[in-house]
């Protein structure tokens, strides 16, 4: 799988159903990490975290003809992940973003955050 064009699919995703505050975090420098990176977005609704889970989803299987290994939180949404191996993503309500705050608990990763288009 090509890493690059699976985080490339997971932005598209995330940006078709206007996911916001995509903050790639590069964890190949860091000892002992179970990936490569982790993409963090936020919705602005319980609802809005399913549609950003179903839009990544459906731009990387088109696209690349990959399948999450596994998806966890769907039960309330606040939280899911989405684990693609290499890529791990989280899709947070923002108030649950706020409170892991899980890119300062990997300040020493490499950060990229993209600016919203809309």
């Amino acid at each position: 799988m090509n890493t690059d064009k699976l985080i490339s699919c997971v932005v598209e995703g995330i940006e078709e159903v206007k996911g916001s505050k995509i903050n790639i975090l590069n964890l190949k420098n860091i000892d002992n990490v179970v990936c490569q990176y982790f993409i963090v977005c936020s919705g602005n609704s319980n609802t809005q975290v399913n549609a950003i889970t179903n839009s990544i989803k459906k731009v990387v299987s088109k696209k690349i003809g990959e399948k999450p290994h596994q998806i966890e939180g769907l039960e309330n949404s606040k939280w899911v992940l989405v684990d693609y191996i290499d890529v791990v993503v989280h899709i947070f309500v923002e108030e649950t973003r706020n409170y892991y705050n899980i890119e300062e608990l990997w300040e020493e990763a490499q950060s990229t955050l993209f600016e919203n288009k809309f």
